[in-house]
């Protein structure tokens, strides 16, 4: 399993600083803080300060959840009814239907289980130095994106529809100067105004 970050202290309250005046408990399922103490990622330099600790609404999983659901269900309630009004030309042995049931929960687990980790390991980390973007692919691969303050050019952040407004999510932008850095999107991230006023006030200290 990949390391992304270490959480050293747990169940903390922590005052956040900063342009964001709000209280912070970092559980597991945290998906935005601001200022976090005790998160470290990799490739964090010595001196440099998390500013913002990001992963995707917790809403995003909702869409997963319900078809695990209905995977699950689907043996017990669905496959009887339709072998009610479907007519096979063989009979299928008992052991093959066992066999075949057991099959399809682990892969229903597998599924869950790899729904959660593209979740819980795909964060966005904003520092004092840098907004870095960490993709989980899957359990042996990962993608690595970072862009310095110095070379952001340009931040937006979208938020549309009535499920989005209402839950507070959206997609943040950060474009950077130069065709070979890459433009990181924060995608379906909790409070998009506020990453993206944390953000600008980053760059303001930094011209001052």
């Amino acid at each position: 399993m990949p390391t992304v970050f270490e959480e050293k202290k747990k169940d903390k309250i922590l005052v956040n600083r900063g342009p964001l005046v709000e209280r912070t408990i970092m559980t597991p399922l945290t998906s935005f803080a601001v200022s976090p103490e005790g998160i470290r990622f990799e490739t964090q330099e010595q001196e440099e300060k998390v500013v913002l600790f990001l992963r995707q609404h917790l809403v995003v999983l909702l869409g997963p959840l319900l078809l695990v659901i209905l995977l699950a269900l689907a043996p017990v309630l669905i496959f009887p009814v339709l072998s009610q009004y479907l007519t096979l030309p063989i009979d299928v042995p008992i052991s093959y239907v066992i066999v075949g049931t057991a099959f399809w929960y682990v892969v229903t687990f597998g599924f869950a289980l790899m729904s959660f980790l593209r979740w819980f390991f795909n964060i966005y980390v904003v520092t004092d130095k840098r907004i870095v973007d960490i993709d989980f692919i899957h359990l042996l691969y990962k993608e690595f994106s970072e862009a310095r303050l110095d070379k952001i050019q340009d931040i937006s952040f979208k938020s549309s529809g009535i499920f989005s407004v209402f839950f507070d999510f959206g997609d943040a932008y950060v474009q950077t100067a130069g065709g070979d850095l890459p433009n990181i999107e924060f995608l379906a991230v909790p409070s998009p105004a506020k990453v993206v006023e944390a953000i600008s006030d980053l760059l303001e200290k930094q011209k001052t």
